[in-house]
């Protein structure tokens, strides 16, 4: 009994223990399911929290790209005003100091003039003493017994050299072929007479007791056989029998005289009958509207002058024909008929085209309001502007802007040509001349003028290459008008099939 009572209460006692056993199973596995649902909700919140941290970087970074475009947008702004600024101040400069050395060379010309005043005036007070003592030897000799002289009329002359004319006597014979003559003078029979004709109330002189003048005639032939050949003054006097120092004294008289009488005829800005005649003409030629004018600017070459030297030295003819070059410029406008409309002559070879054109005439006549709504038309080495219509010059171009420098490029290529004929026929223009610098622009005027005249009267073409180089100018945009108007232009004449295709060759 006792046994069973023992193993009863073993039993209970092992339930018990088996029961708190399962309690603490239980309670491990509670335990456990409760920490697993923790762990997953702690993993959830740490990824929020790095794509929150993401954004935020990304939103700092793209605020700290934003600042920093806009600063380095500041920093170039503001390094381009200060370039604007240099550069116009450096621009300022450039043309003071050109007007400075243009004033000291006309101040050195005027005393240069006085001198030559001064030398002239001392030559004279000379030969009025010659002709004194020559007089008063003429009375000596008719009182101490010069009867027979007397008598017969004949009185004493001063000593002239003796030279031959039968080459210009054979010239102004009717006899000479007429092709012969205008193979020497560049202008036929008819064409030279009228210009004697002209200058004949201006350049015709008297005889005198001393010697008789020379005709009118040989006075402007001596003067176009110069321009036209360039021959130098010791030759042109053999031909013509004169001394040397009459011939270069004939050549200046009738330049001088071409230029008061003939000038103001044959090359004068058009009136507006003519101006109409030549957009029509211009426009059928291009098809660009409203253009009056085709402008070219050449170089002349020059003996280096004793003053401002560097203002006339040539540096790109200098490095392309590598000889030391000195030149002056002639700038021209011409209609369709490569006839001078206008010139602008005698700035220092060192300036580039467009500076001239600022210099000229013709500029002022446009800023004063003579060239408004009309184009004339210039090479790249000139500026855009409201009245000067220039080709594209950047280099990579659009099939539009290509057809209107195609198109553009005809119109100039009218000036180049006419140039080429005033070079070509007026040979003096292509060699050094020994014509003093101040007396330069009067015989260029001249050959622009006998240009025109031979042009308008038919004479045959002599043409020559041109050797200038074009430059394209600093600032080669001055109107933003001008800029909208060109691309205009250029869309219509694309549009409208005026524009070729020999580009796309």
């Amino acid at each position: 009994m006792n046994d069973n009572v023992t193993n009863s209460s073993k039993r209970r006692r092992r339930r018990k223990d088996g029961h708190d056993s399962n309690g603490e199973d239980n309670s491990n596995n509670n335990r456990n399911n409760n920490g697993g649902g923790g762990g997953v909700v702690e993993s959830s919140d740490k990824q929020e929290g790095t794509k929150t941290k993401g954004l935020k970087e990304s939103l700092i970074s793209l605020l700290l790209l934003d600042g920093q475009e806009k600063c380095d947008s500041e920093e170039w702004s503001k390094n381009q005003q200060e370039e604007k600024l240099l550069f116009e101040d450096n621009h300022k400069k450039k043309t003071r100091a050109m007007f400075d050395y243009y004033n000291q060379i006309q101040d050195s010309y005027d005393y240069l003039d006085q001198k030559d005043g001064l030398r002239r005036r001392k030559s004279r007070a000379v030969a009025a003493a010659a002709v004194a003592s020559a007089v008063v030897g003429v009375d000596s000799d008719q009182k101490g017994g010069g009867g027979g002289a007397a008598a017969g009329g004949q009185q004493r002359r001063l000593w002239v050299k003796s030279r031959s004319q039968a080459w210009w006597d054979e010239c102004n014979s009717c006899e000479f072929p007429e092709e012969e003559f205008r193979k020497a003078f560049r202008m036929g029979k008819e064409t030279f007479d009228m210009i004697c004709n002209e200058l004949s109330s201006v350049v015709a002189k008297e005889n005198t007791t001393l010697r008789d003048a020379v005709p009118v005639r040989q006075r402007v032939a001596v003067c176009i056989w110069r321009l036209a050949t360039g021959e130098p003054l010791r030759l042109v006097s053999k031909r013509f029998g004169l001394g040397i120092s009459t011939c270069h004294k004939l050549v200046l008289e009738v330049c001088s005289a071409i230029r008061t009488v003939l000038m103001p005829k044959y090359l004068q800005w058009p009136d507006e009958e003519s101006v109409k005649r030549i957009k029509e003409d211009f426009e059928s030629i291009s098809g660009i509207p409203n253009v009056v004018g085709s402008m070219y600017t050449t170089h002349i070459p020059i003996i280096a002058p004793k003053i401002s030297v560097a203002a006339y030295f040539n540096k790109r003819h200098t490095e392309r024909n590598q000889k030391t070059s000195y030149s002056i410029t002639v700038q021209g406008v011409v209609n369709p008929n490569g006839v001078f409309t206008d010139v602008c002559i005698g700035w220092p070879g060192s300036m580039p085209d467009d500076v001239v054109l600022e210099k000229s005439a013709l500029y002022q006549r446009a800023h004063g309001g003579l060239l408004k709504d009309v184009w004339i038309v210039g090479s790249r080495g000139y500026p855009l502007m409201d009245w000067v219509l220039v080709p594209y010059t950047q280099q990579h171009l659009t099939w539009t802007q290509h057809a209107f420098n195609e198109k553009i490029g005809e119109i100039q290529r009218v000036a180049k040509e006419a140039f080429a004929r005033l070079k070509g026929s007026w040979t003096c223009l292509q060699k050094r001349t020994e014509v003093k610098l101040q007396d330069l622009p009067v015989v260029l005027g001249a050959c622009c003028v006998l240009h025109n005249i031979c042009q308008m009267r038919g004479e045959p073409e002599v043409t020559c290459d041109l050797m200038d180089d074009e430059m394209v100018p600093e600032i080669g945009l001055r109107s933003v008008g001008a800029m909208k108007a060109r691309d205009a232009i250029a869309h219509n004449l694309l549009h409208h099939n005026h524009a070729g295709t020999s580009f796309l060759s």
